[in-house]
């Protein structure tokens, strides 16, 4: 089944979604840790000017499409986070490194690029590893910090924000409440929504224990139906928003059938009619006979044979089912015992708060550096009583934070206005305890992709973020006189993507008699890998330019665990021989590349047991094959950075008897839908990461994602647990290389390229001396916005 849903971020970038420290625009950078040149003394203001109401002039900053969830609590889209995350602060920030800022009161001094930046934040935080195994996190809270409105921010809102996060209905995408906190399980146990205790006691039940025969007969026979069908209807609009259109001109322009045969529900026949894919009802297009968002709604349940939960969590794309229903199916109803406060949540005092876990996550101090909102605002202090268990609402109903989700307030600094006309508009916060923004007034307007360059030319925005690329480059720089891409029209700053491109294949699928982990599994893999990573360099140089560079381990070079150059113990990807000697000396051609790379891989293909005749594949061992085929989405047309490198490799491993076939998609769904169902062989696709590179979620064999590459073994498991339970990152990095090496070796993934961001700047109307230094993937323009000048 098709789930273009596991495809929101384009051109198939896969997501590996963890928790940050904060988010900020564009590249989810941890936005709220400032930062100033070391001479600066104090932090109240980083121009040395404490106040001022800023230039009253416009900045216009073009962005992807909103979806109106304007709140750190719940948004989903990146667009809708950006304009969270400059109305708010966050406990903790980071440097240009991606290190984390533990005394942000007083600041601190770190060195970049030989420069010395000082980095102020909300708060200073202690970490202590007591004896009995717990771990206390202290958070000391500055006391100059206001919101927008005026009221101070402290504790207390610290207190209610971590409380949200933690409540037993809380549906948004944070993950704080994961975390080993002391009394986490106690507290969040004893209860259940009332959405999911209805879903999962069904229209049949008898038993009204947690909620009333008139509530289930209302959910079944009324809400569910009318919210399934607007959830329905939006998959549909999201198709069309995004472009995506049935094979069958006829079928695309009718909403509900290209969305049913975009999202895999129905397939397409020769005649212009569909056919669905769970009931296998026809609907001929013509005349009335098209199907309404109810037929769509009913065919997404008989898909998933009734399981109402499972198909709305799988098949929503920005929206959910939950965001079509009444608020009261959203609460929390309670089913058995449980405690009134999380114990490892403690205020000590009016600006301090304590977090202890039960046990060592170094992966949790980017979860615990929550967004502080503002409790007097998203809850009601009438219901706020920290020393009689009180924290700003009622447990298990967040009906007032949601409320407020599409008009923010915070402490950021910028204040929310109002949003109108696809553009979101903000005036500089007074209060922002580094000092008010120097220009007044900011918008955030949706820019297509394709306006991003022009329309930074042409003034209808001031900065943009267009898809860095070669063709991009040369466009930009031909719109400066000097041709250079910074110059009188436009200023360009490129920064590594957190994240990187590769090509996967699944240990399952390419394998030799069934074992995945066998040293002739291994081998099989290794054959092909060698062949296909010998032509990254040229394919990645042609369609890239300068925006992108080849690397080879599967990690982001942003990391600070990434393995450098030089490091005694790195290694080119798939370069040596199956004797461990390398393959290419640094006088060859690259015609000679790739003949010794041809060369190491048919003594590969022997290792795994292929009959090699006279420099040919003349017969596969058990379980193995003469062909295999990879999946690429390059629209039918070859656009994708890895096109070359495939069509390169298939072509030389064909001259001895091997085939690649290359599955060039124009529906990159189905690729999606093959590496959830493990079916696929090979696939091209990237990953995006967070600040810290716990690698969980890829590679542990319960990760969300394991079942791509299929590796599941303990030993990799081990080292990957064993480097969340420490926190020297010198240990920590020397671990996560060992699990690398063990990744490379099992050969699931061809590590091919790590691209660049790109911003660009009006040289005409943004002061080009105060855009924010030395920037870098984790520390960009915004988390200095309030320096930022218009000429």
């Amino acid at each position: 089944m098709k789930k273009v849903n596991k495809l929101l971020a384009l051109g198939l970038a896969g997501t590996m979604v963890l928790g940050c420290v904060a988010c900020g625009p564009k590249t989810d950078n941890a936005g709220n840790g400032s930062s100033e040149q070391a001479q600066a003394t104090d932090g109240t203001s980083t121009d040395g000017q404490a106040g001022g109401s800023g230039e009253d002039k416009t900045l216009v900053i073009a962005q992807d499409d909103f979806s109106e969830k304007f709140s750190q609590f719940f948004h989903s889209a990146v667009p809708d986070m950006n304009v969270a995350a400059v109305t708010s602060v966050s406990l903790l920030g980071n440097d240009r490194a991606g290190e984390i800022i533990y005394n942000g009161i007083e600041g601190e001094t770190k060195n970049w690029n030989g420069t010395d930046y000082t980095y102020y934040g909300l708060s200073d935080c202690t970490v202590t590893e007591n004896e009995d195994g717990t771990v206390d996190y202290d958070f000391k809270l500055r006391e100059d910090v206001y919101f927008s409105d005026g009221v101070q921010l402290t504790a207390d809102d610290v207190i209610f924000s971590y409380y949200v996060f933690c409540d037993p209905s809380y549906d948004g995408s944070s993950s704080t409440y994961a975390l080993p906190i002391v009394g986490m399980e106690e507290y969040r146990s004893g209860s259940d929504t009332l959405f999911n205790l209805l879903c999962k006691a069904g229209a049949d039940n008898t038993d009204f224990t947690n909620f009333t025969e008139e509530e289930q007969k209302k959910f079944f026979e009324t809400d569910l139906p009318a919210a399934g069908a607007q959830f329905a209807q939006s998959i549909a609009d999201y198709c069309t928003a995004k472009g995506y259109a049935a094979d069958d001109a006829n079928v695309a322009a009718n909403d509900i059938a290209n969305g049913m045969a975009n999202w895999g529900f129905a397939s397409v026949n020769e005649d212009g009619s569909i056919t669905t894919a769970a009931t296998e009802t026809t609907f001929t297009m013509q005349g009335s006979d098209v199907p309404t968002a109810d037929d769509f709604w009913n065919e997404i349940l008989a898909a998933y044979d009734g399981d109402i939960i499972t198909a709305t969590t799988k098949e929503a794309a920005e929206s959910g089912i939950l965001d079509f229903l009444p608020e009261e199916y959203r609460n929390a109803v309670e089913t058995g015992s449980s405690a009134d406060h999380i114990e490892g949540i403690q205020k000590v005092n009016d600006f301090e708060v304590k977090i202890t876990l039960s046990e060592v996550d170094a992966t949790a101090i980017y979860q615990l550096g929550i967004s502080v909102q503002p409790m007097h605002y998203y809850g009601d202090e009438s219901l706020y009583d920290y020393d009689n268990n009180k924290f700003g609402f009622e447990k298990g109903d967040l009906s007032s934070v949601r409320a407020k989700t599409t008009q923010p307030l915070g402490a950021g600094p910028y204040k929310f206005v109002k949003y109108e006309n696809k553009t979101v508009y903000f005036e500089a916060n007074e209060n922002y305890y580094k000092g008010a923004p120097k220009i007044k007034y900011l918008q955030y307007k949706v820019t297509s992709q394709a306006d991003k360059e022009p329309g930074v030319v042409q003034g209808t925005v001031d900065i943009s973020d267009p898809s860095a690329s070669k063709a991009i480059l040369e466009q930009i720089a031909g719109e400066n006189s000097n041709k250079e891409l910074e110059g009188d029209v436009l200023t360009t700053v490129l920064t590594d993507y957190r994240g990187y491109g590769y090509i996967g294949m699944n240990a399952n699928n390419v394998c030799v008699g069934g074992d995945r982990g066998s040293d002739e599994s291994k081998a099989l893999r290794k054959a092909i890998a060698t062949v296909i990573s010998v032509y990254r360099d040229v394919t990645i140089d042609s369609y890239y330019g300068d925006a992108a560079s080849v690397i080879n381990y599967p990690i982001s070079n942003t990391s600070w665990a990434a393995p450098q150059a030089s490091d005694p113990d790195y290694k080119v990807a798939f370069s040596t021989d199956v004797d461990g000697n390398d393959i290419y000396t640094d006088s060859m051609s690259e015609d000679e590349k790739y003949a010794a790379a041809l060369e190491a891989a048919l003594g590969y293909f022997e290792a795994a047991g292929y009959t090699v005749t006279d420099g040919k594949l003349t017969a596969a061992p058990s379980g193995a094959k003469l062909s295999y085929e990879v999946m690429i989405g390059g629209g039918g047309s070859g656009d994708h950075p890895s096109f070359g490198i495939l069509t390169a490799a298939s072509e030389a491993l064909g001259s001895i008897g091997f085939e690649l076939k290359i599955n060039d998609l124009s529906d990159t769904s189905i690729l999606w839908s093959a590496l959830e169902a493990g079916t696929a062989e090979m696939w091209c696709a990237a990953w995006s990461t967070t600040i810290d590179p716990d690698m969980f979620q890829i590679y542990h064999s319960e990760g969300g994602s394991a079942g791509h590459y299929a590796i599941k073994e303990p030993e990799l498991d081990e080292l990957v647990m064993e480097a969340r339970k420490v926190t020297d990152q010198a240990v920590r990095k020397a671990l996560y290389k060992e699990a690398l090496d063990y990744v490379v070796d099992y050969a699931v993934e061809i590590p091919v390229y790590q691209r660049q961001d790109c911003t660009i700047y009006s040289s005409q109307r943004v002061n080009v001396e105060s855009i924010t230094p030395d920037q870098t993937t984790y520390y960009g323009y915004m988390d200095e916005i309030e320096k930022l000048e218009m000429n």
